[in-house]
């Protein structure tokens, strides 16, 4: 088999390449320059290469694309013209290389829970509708009528949540007061954390590639999202750290500006149709998810 991925360089691409090459598949890195690979079956081929000639991806069964400007940043006018801009144009330009090649592959394309909107209530599957009240959902929106166009044999959006892994992503941040035994819940702790372990990302949008059964939106999410609180509780339980020192909302406000939404308001979001077609979660509750992180910050 022999995949391609966007944004294969980042945190779940670098995990989800190790994850095809241990099985031996071929792995085609599509970035912004071409580079050459100290892996056999690893190539990296750069998006203007493509718009010139499309044969590096002949043959291949899937095109995954984790491409986009990252939304960890101070959501000025400038980087919100980035963040929405970088994800149009990575899903037009694959656009554009799917339109020439003969035999259509798979499309799995990242998306964003985001597009639910937010709430401490509700509980949201692929199913709900889509609420347009903040930056973020108004992206998820635009980008997911841009991905709907691409010709594709079968695609999924995967609108993923909070992913949890030691190298990368919120979990390095989120763990960092408790090493020094200054953890607590954030603002009201009562805002939903929907969370995935990496790894079970990772065997997520495998799952979507080879089940043909997959289709449409896909929320990637654990079967059992948790409060900010009982986020913080399991995390001080597992690393043996007092949980003590709450973070008002207004000091993560005055830190990180509109951006701090994320950590102050969130939704509960299930993986129906992951669990309604088959798919089983490793870490399902967030116990588990953090004990495995925990055992690998020890070598384990």
């Amino acid at each position: 088999m022999k995949v391609a991925i966007a944004g294969g360089t980042g945190f779940i691409g670098g995990h989800l390449t190790r994850y095809y090459t241990e099985r031996g598949w071929e792995v085609v890195l599509i970035s912004r320059s071409a580079r050459s690979s100290d892996h056999d079956l690893v190539k990296y081929v750069s998006w203007h290469e493509l718009e010139q000639d499309v044969s590096a991806l002949e043959g291949v069964g899937a095109v995954i694309n984790l491409a986009g400007e990252s939304i960890n940043q101070r959501w000025s006018d400038a980087a919100k013209e980035r963040i929405l801009g970088s994800r149009l144009e990575s899903v037009r330009r694959v656009a554009g290389i799917m339109e020439r090649l003969g035999e259509k592959p798979v499309l799995v394309s990242a998306s964003g829970m985001s597009v639910y909107g937010l709430s401490d209530t509700e509980t949201f599957t692929e199913e709900s509708p889509h609420r347009l009240d903040h930056f973020l959902a108004e992206v998820v929106e635009k980008w997911e009528a841009e991905i709907r166009r691409v010709p594709a044999a079968r695609t999924v959006m995967l609108r993923v949540g909070v992913v949890l892994g030691r190298d990368g992503g919120a979990y390095p941040k989120m763990r960092l007061p408790f090493v020094f035994g200054a953890g607590g819940r954030i603002g009201s702790g009562r805002q939903w954390l929907s969370w995935i372990h990496v790894d079970d990302i990772i065997r997520l949008i495998d799952y979507c590639v080879t089940h043909e059964e997959m289709e449409g939106p896909v929320n990637a999410t654990a079967p059992e999202p948790v409060t900010n609180d009982a986020f913080g509780r399991s995390l001080a339980k597992v690393m043996g750290r007092p949980y003590l020192f709450p973070v008002p909302g207004l000091v993560m406000k005055l830190l990180f500006g509109e951006m701090s939404m994320l950590l102050l308001e969130g939704q509960k979001v299930l993986p129906q149709a992951a669990l309604s077609r088959g798919f089983r979660f490793t870490y399902p509750t967030i116990e588990e998810a953090l004990r495995r992180l925990e055992r690998q910050a020890k070598g384990g």
